[in-house]
C-alpha cells in the first residue's frame, strides 16, 4: 500500500541502511538531533517527507518497505 509519509532517514557511507516513520516533521527533527548526538563520520540522517510502499507488521505497526522517489 502506498502513503505519503515523513521518515527519517539514516545514512551509512551515502547509501540508506533503515527508514522509520515518523509521526510529523518536528518529531522526525527531534530524532535526528538526538540520532546526531553519536558522531560518527559515515553515519548522517535526513528527514524526508514523499510517497512510501508500507507494510503492515505482525504487532499491527507499519514500516516502510520502499521509499518512491520522483
Amino acid at each position: 500500500m502506498m502513503e505519503a509519509v515523513v521518515a527519517l532517514l539514516m545514512f551509512v557511507n551515502g547509501e540508506i541502511k533503515e527508514a522509520r516513520i515518523q509521526d510529523s516533521m518536528g518529531m522526525c527533527l527531534n530524532g535526528k538531533r538526538k540520532a546526531e548526538r553519536t558522531y560518527s563520520e559515515s553515519v548522517s540522517y535526513k528527514c524526508w517527507k514523499g510517497t512510501a510502499e508500507l507494510e503492515d507488521n505482525i504487532d499491527g505497526s507499519k514500516s516502510i518497505k520502499k521509499l518512491i522517489i520522483d
